[in-house]
């Protein structure tokens, strides 16, 4: 009976699947303070400083001059959130898996998840979807809080004028994949301070190197920045110097899956 017992218990690890992980990795997600504040931010930014541009551009109408105020790109003004929130996404996606090396967490995860990639996985689609989910809705508060103050002077537009709903899906999108990218630094880097300091050299920095440089080297080089790729799509109007907005996404969705592929790499065969 002892032996028949034996045989049928499960082997260690067998109820370790990929929805139990992502589960664990959900709770996990909502016990840190630092995502609550994180999101609070990204969300106060997307949702609130394109409201806020929209109120003081009105509030300036007259100093304008009549060619700005014909040529005034509105859509990209109620969606201009995305520049503040994108780094407290950066920040939460790098904190995501950097929080769990410093405190020694890692450990008791892999041990849990022995295969180690289901972790990764986990993380991204979690992390993934919370930052769409929040930055779409507040990005469409943003879009049409903007576009009712932009009214007092008639130059509010709909999602269904041209480029409107590309750009407010393009912000989102950015942003994702934005976490996505951090959540992979984070993994590659294992330091919070190390592996912020990549995303904003990568993002912030790098384009004002770039900037300096002499004008046909800076032009050639801005299309393939990260930066510049990945906010492309998030434009009302194609950017000067840069690949297409969708042509831009996709090399900045290149930029992330390779250090995805790294980051699984280095997860698989480097030691926590």
């Amino acid at each position: 009976m002892s032996a028949t017992t034996f045989a049928r218990q499960p082997a260690p690890h067998a109820g370790v699947t990929l929805p139990r992980v992502i589960r664990s990795e959900w709770t996990k997600l909502w016990s840190l303070r630092s995502t609550r504040w994180s999101l609070l931010f990204a969300c106060i930014s997307m949702a609130g400083l394109g409201p806020l541009i929209a109120a003081i551009t009105m509030a300036r109408w007259n100093q304008l001059g009549a060619l700005r105020q014909q040529t005034l790109n509105v859509i990209d003004r109620s969606l201009g959130g995305y520049h503040l929130a994108q780094l407290a996404i950066g920040v939460l996606g790098v904190m995501v898996i950097s929080g769990e090396y410093s405190t020694g967490m890692i450990r008791s995860s892999l041990m849990a998840v022995p295969k180690r990639l289901p972790v990764l996985w986990a993380k991204i689609l979690v992390f993934g979807s919370v930052a769409f989910v929040l930055m779409l809705v507040t990005a469409l508060i943003g879009f049409y809080s903007s576009q009712a103050i932009f009214t007092e002077h008639h130059v509010n537009v709909t999602l269904s004028s041209p480029h409107a709903l590309r750009a407010l899906l393009g912000c989102v999108l950015f942003m994702t994949v934005t976490g996505v990218l951090c959540t992979a630094l984070g993994t590659i880097i294992r330091s919070t301070a190390g592996s912020i300091s990549a995303y904003v050299g990568l993002m912030f920095v790098l384009p004002g190197i770039n900037a300096i440089l002499p004008s046909s080297l800076s032009n050639s080089i801005n299309p393939y920045l990260p930066s510049t790729a990945g906010t492309a799509v998030a434009s009302a109007f194609p950017q000067a110097h840069a690949f297409s907005p969708w042509g831009g996404f996709a090399l900045f969705c290149g930029y992330a899956l390779a250090a995805v592929v790294i980051a699984a790499c280095l997860l698989r065969t480097k030691d926590a």
